[in-house]
């Protein structure tokens, strides 16, 4: 007994320094970003509004996940009735949604931005700051929508009498759907994550090509300096290349967990492992914003001063 409860501390410690590693680099993100479009009005960009809506789909699945974990693994036991586990899950579920979508149009997004005039799809730039909000408002709905499924199986775990259970979360129990009804369901999951990383893949294998193209140009120019400088385009590539490989990484992994535990039940030590890799983005996703977000946008001014001058 004493093992169990000593196990179940350290998860429980464990995941508080998740959780508080994530929630305060998150709000550390938000505040800066909040900063300038507050205070510094003539610095803010459009970008800004999607790096304060990741930042906001970050804390929800954070809030949603990390916390119920945390008190059930402090001793809290059965805290959450149906309704309690029908809320926390489905909007931890709809946060990483958000997360998901609000990433690939931030991959999007810096791709046309960077785009060089004389390009076929220049003719985007004017535009794409028009989409930002619909394209919210659609993330909402699309993700809203596609997790009603989770409300309508999830159960407090002393509340649920059926054999046929699949291991959600430790204070929650989803009950196992017919195929046939779930089939929707799981089919509009999978085409939204498969669009939303594709996009996210070809839009930064682009922006790497392109960025990668403009430093050589640069470093021809000016191979004479003696103080060569990591330019902010080596930063974005960087960034760009980390954000995009954590997030595949980090969800593909968990989905498969996912998928893995549906067919095979009773198999209690992959929630952890799931729960961590869902969390494991949100946390480490405001560091890289803000290591390499000098100007609130990976590619500043200096940017395209240096792509007219040539």
């Amino acid at each position: 007994m004493k093992a169990m409860v000593s196990n179940a501390a350290v998860l429980g410690i464990f995941f508080v320094s998740q959780f508080g590693i994530g929630f305060i680099g998150n709000t550390l993100l938000l505040t800066l970003q909040t900063n300038t479009l507050l205070f510094q009005r003539r610095t803010k960009k459009p970008i800004d509004w999607i790096f304060i809506h990741l930042t906001l789909a970050n804390v929800m699945t954070l809030l949603f996940s990390g916390v119920p974990e945390i008190i059930h693994y402090f001793g809290r036991r059965h805290f959450l009735d149906d309704a309690g586990c029908k809320a926390v899950l489905y909007l931890f579920r709809v946060g990483r949604g958000l997360s998901l979508c609000t990433t690939s149009l931030l991959s999007m997004f810096q791709a046309v931005i960077i785009t060089p005039s004389n390009s076929r799809c220049a003719w985007l730039k004017p535009r794409i700051s028009t989409c930002i909000f619909p394209a919210f408002l659609l993330f909402w709905i699309l993700n809203m929508l596609i997790y009603i499924r989770v409300i309508m199986n999830v159960v407090a775990p002393y509340n649920s009498t059926q054999v046929n259970q699949i291991y959600s979360l430790p204070y929650c129990i989803s009950e196992g759907p017919c195929t046939k009804k779930v089939s929707p369901f799981l089919g509009a999951m999978v085409t939204r994550d498969v669009l939303c990383l594709s996009l996210m893949i070809l839009t930064s294998m682009y922006m790497v090509r392109l960025l990668f193209t403009h430093r050589r140009t640069v470093q021809h120019v000016h191979r004479t300096s003696l103080c060569p400088r990591a330019s902010p385009e080596t930063k974005a590539t960087h960034t760009i290349l980390a954000l995009v490989s954590c997030f595949v990484f980090f969800y593909w992994t968990d989905s498969c967990l996912t998928i893995y535990r549906n067919y095979r039940h009773n198999l209690h030590g992959l929630e952890n492992i799931s729960l961590f890799l869902a969390c494991s983005y949100p946390s480490i996703c405001p560091f890289l914003l803000i290591k390499n977000n000098d100007r609130r946008s990976f590619l500043n001014v200096h940017f395209q001063k240096s792509e007219s001058s040539h």
